[in-house]
């Protein structure tokens, strides 16, 4: 098995967690918005955390898998980067979009740390993040459709 498909399995199971993740975190941040008067409960920081901390590694990952990428290479050299649709949203769109919704889970995660009751600019920030991985998580490749 050669280096690329090592790093391919390892983003692609790092994909399957981080889906769970994010549905522990949306509901944390739902919970907390509606359930709690905007109290910051611990599993809300938790989840937070725990799905930030797994967006990063997915990302370092994703860019090692990049740089060893044959399609990558493939579509520099024939310059479609950009005009193929598909070459566009593997490789330009769908690391834009994670690399957002990774900030935006630190940011989160900052002022998750700092105060006490939930901000709505929060709860925007968490729902951007997660329209972002909806976006441009792979839904067809990982689950076949």
């Amino acid at each position: 098995m050669d280096t690329f498909n090592i790093i391919r399995e390892a983003h692609k199971g790092f994909g399957y967690l981080i889906l769970v993740a994010a549905l522990v975190f949306i509901v944390a941040l739902l919970m907390a918005m509606f359930g709690y008067s905007g109290k910051i409960s611990k599993l809300l920081k938790k989840s937070t955390l725990f799905t930030m901390i797994l967006f990063h590694l997915q990302f370092l990952i994703g860019i090692a898998m990049l740089v060893f990428s044959p399609g990558l290479k493939a579509a520099l050299d024939s310059g479609t980067l950009m005009s193929d649709s598909y070459n566009r949203v593997t490789f330009v769109e769908h690391p834009f979009s994670m690399l957002v919704a990774a900030i935006l889970l630190t940011i989160i995660n900052k002022y998750l740390k700092k105060n006490e009751t939930l901000a709505l600019k929060v709860v925007f920030m968490g729902v951007l993040a997660l329209i972002l991985f909806g976006y441009a998580f792979p839904w067809a490749k990982v689950f076949g459709a």
